[in-house]
């Protein structure tokens, strides 16, 4: 199975987003880990929030998670992706389809 790395988000295949199941598999893992006492990658000192679910999702869309997607490609193996650049393109796209007021 050959597994591609893509150099920019422009080679991203696939949606150019985190799908429903690749967001709950993220949000559920990382909300494991905080429970069982890691440290946040954000900083919550000025923050009340004290709910692992909360802090994850944050984190998620702060897009400070060092965490990769395998997406598996049609007749060509895997593609691995950073969780940075979905997090980067799916606000690009959020922001791109409303007109700036």
């Amino acid at each position: 199975m050959e597994i591609h790395i893509p150099k920019s988000k422009e080679e991203v295949w696939g949606p150019r987003r985190l799908t429903r199941y690749e967001r709950a598999r993220i949000i559920s893992a990382r909300t494991l880990q905080l429970s069982l006492g890691a440290p946040p990658f954000i900083d919550l000192s000025n923050l009340k929030i004290t709910d692992p679910i909360e802090i994850a999702n944050l984190e998620l869309d702060k897009g400070v998670l060092p965490l990769t997607i395998a997406r598996r490609i049609p007749g060509k193996g895997k593609q691995l992706v950073p969780v940075k650049w979905l997090v980067e393109l799916e606000k690009q796209s959020k922001t791109s389809f409303y007109p700036q007021q």
